[in-house]
């Protein structure tokens, strides 16, 4: 791979963490008078917030999060070229700055250079990436989401759903290559799950 190829995907990466590192529960929390990150679970997220506030006060969190990763997505889509496939899929020379860029993305939230490096899970900046990335699974993880989550009446149950089908989802409209890149995505946010309850644990 020549300096000519690697400067997309790396510009990528340094932009999405950039995105990914703006701490927007913190921000909405310091804003209503606390830190999520000394209160709850101390994850400073949607759900988290959620919790402490509600639907409606929470709202800014869920989008700010989610659009994190799909503003990542698209700073990736443009490094690459703006390359698409069938249903807006990523393909060509834009598949590595994408991929890249949403990675960095969810490292900005995990561990933000904006606050202190104490950060979230990424679940919404991998699924607001994971909208440039296959925009077709995307959808229909949407519609799987409200499904589910109607009739579970959880939200929590058909977030899980959604969240854990994408790659399958993906499996229709891409090439299995991408849909491992996506399970590497998936395995940030194990990761942080784990130390989190290693956290816990020593708490």
């Amino acid at each position: 791979m020549t300096l000519v190829s690697v400067a997309p995907v790396l510009g990528a990466a340094i932009g999405g963490y950039l995105l990914g590192s703006v701490p927007v529960a913190v921000l909405v929390g310091r804003a209503h008078g606390f830190d999520p990150r000394d209160v709850g679970d101390r994850n400073p997220g949607f759900w988290n917030m959620m919790e402490q506030l509600g639907w409606k006060a929470a709202a800014p969190v869920f989008a700010g999060d989610l659009l994190k990763g799909t503003a990542a997505g698209l700073v990736g889509l443009a490094a690459g070229g703006g390359e698409t496939g069938a249903l807006g899929t990523v393909a060509g020379a834009s598949v590595l700055p994408v991929y890249a860029a949403v990675g960095g993305a969810m490292a900005g939230h995990a561990w933000p250079v904006f606050a202190g490096r104490r950060g979230g899970r990424s679940i919404l900046a991998f699924a607001g990436g994971f909208a440039v990335i296959c925009p077709p699974a995307f959808t229909a993880g949407v519609a799987l989401l409200t499904g589910v989550g109607l009739a579970s009446r959880s939200f929590a149950w058909g977030t899980r759903a959604a969240v854990f089908s994408l790659p399958a989802l993906q499996l229709l409209f891409a090439p299995a290559e991408h849909v491992a890149a996506t399970g590497a995505l998936m395995c940030l946010i194990g990761l942080r799950f784990g130390q989190a309850a290693a956290a816990e644990r020593r708490t």
